[in-house]
């Protein structure tokens, strides 16, 4: 049976807010041809601090309105819900799913050179020990967690630069430095935007892993070994962005994530068709 209708469907994303437009710019950025189908569900974010079974229920309900709207591959652009649902996910769903873990695992595992990795991530992530579970079947590998709640609030508020942000990662990453981890994953999408700010209190030795770098690298894998990368014969491909919050204000952070891609933002998934 020909792919050719599924490869023209979009790749759905989801994330319990705005991170996961990290992982979509990544997206886009490796697969300029493919559409997107993005959904965050900020009237119930942050899934950090909430109970796993809440956020497993959150999610599930949000993957179900992507599949429902027909997409070629799922997303779970948040590494609260992976940890939550990843299991779930693939069993519940006949559509390819890609989550934010175990890609930025493997990529560490590569490029530790003294075999000290440290992982940072919100308190919900921390918690689930999802990194840490991911890192066993590498057990040479010393892998230090460190939970950054404030970088979310942080980003959110346009504050990823000046003398607020520089104290606040000294105080986070002072454990890791002192653990001398030559290797720092960014255990949340809405870490990339403070990679300047990571990068210089870790100093130049420290390679940084950014999970939402790495997703793109295996939704490109595996839309390509199923033949479903979308033909660069089709029209230009269109993105819809979908908050289950105020669409205004979705639209207004969003560009601080994407950029101009966001242009409109609807409050329920398939307006934009």
């Amino acid at each position: 049976m020909s792919s050719a209708p599924a490869a023209a469907q979009p790749i759905g994303i989801f994330d319990s807010g705005l991170g996961g437009l990290t992982v979509a710019r990544a997206v886009l950025d490796q697969l300029p041809h493919e559409s997107i189908a993005y959904l965050g569900d900020t009237a119930r974010a942050p899934y950090g601090p909430k109970p796993i079974a809440q956020t497993r229920q959150y999610a599930l309900e949000c993957l179900d309105r992507l599949v429902d709207h027909g997409v070629k591959l799922l997303v779970i652009a948040c590494n609260t819900a992976s940890a939550a649902v990843l299991h779930d996910a693939r069993e519940r769903y006949d559509v390819p799913v890609v989550e934010v873990i175990r890609p930025a695992v493997r990529r560490a595992v590569l490029a530790t050179r003294n075999q000290r990795v440290g992982v940072i991530s919100t308190a919900g992530t921390h918690r689930s020990r999802a990194y840490l579970d991911a890192f066993a079947a590498a057990p040479q590998t010393q892998v230090i967690s460190q939970p950054c709640p404030r970088f979310v609030e942080l980003v959110e508020a346009g504050t990823t630069s000046g003398p607020e942000v520089l104290d606040v990662a000294r105080a986070y990453l002072a454990p890791l430095r002192q653990a001398e981890v030559d290797t720092l994953v960014l255990g949340c999408t809405h870490y990339p935007l403070l990679t300047g700010a990571l990068s210089y209190v870790m100093g130049e030795g420290v390679t940084l892993v950014s999970s939402a770098e790495e997703t793109a690298k295996d939704v490109y894998r595996v839309l390509a070994d199923l033949d479903l990368l979308r033909p660069e014969t089709l029209p230009d491909p269109a993105h819809g962005f979908t908050t289950t919050g105020d669409p205004e204000r979705f639209r207004l952070l969003a560009r601080r994530f994407l950029g101009p891609e966001v242009a409109d933002v609807f409050a329920t998934l398939g307006e934009e068709r």
